[in-house]
């Protein structure tokens, strides 16, 4: 089934674009929740003009965009997590919200965790690279590395 999104929804597409999906999703998830609507002739017209029109209105903030790309656009943030007791996984999960609150703290950039498209909960150390959306057409990613302070002790130490 071909409809339009309302917002956008993660591994689906962006808000404004026409998707194909499931029927089923659509009629259980998307539509009860106000998140799409069926893509017909009429719709689709309506959705043009509304982008025309956003896309005048919206210049100004795809300049903004661009200008906080060229900041943080290839930045690392550094987040603290502690091991969990089989000391492979995480004891918890690094989210949206906590990468939100290290790049406000570590860059200076405020972004709404909507923005930050975090497709799976990032559950082990390591180094992972997180795409920001910050505007409908401006894109950047975030290197997030998540580390356990006590291990770094203990690498300081053995060296």
């Amino acid at each position: 089934m071909k409809v339009i999104l309302n917002q956008t929804v993660p591994k689906v597409g962006k808000a404004g674009s026409v998707v194909t999906v499931a029927d089923g999703y659509a009629r259980n998830y998307l539509f009860p929740r106000g998140l799409a609507i069926i893509a017909n002739r009429a719709q689709v017209g309506a959705l043009e003009k509304r982008n025309e029109r956003m896309a005048e209105k919206t210049a100004a903030l795809k300049a903004g965009a661009d200008a906080l790309k060229t900041k943080i656009d290839g930045q690392t943030v550094k987040i603290e997590a502690k091991l969990g007791a089989d000391g492979v996984r995480l004891n918890g999960a690094v989210t949206s919200a906590m990468i939100g609150e290290a790049i406000k703290a570590q860059l200076g950039v405020e972004l709404e965790k909507k923005q930050i498209a975090l497709h799976d909960a990032i559950k082990r150390l390591g180094n992972y690279t997180v795409e920001l959306d910050l505007h409908m057409s401006v894109h950047a990613n975030v290197n997030v590395n998540v580390f356990d302070p006590a291990l770094a002790v203990a690498e300081e130490v053995e060296a």
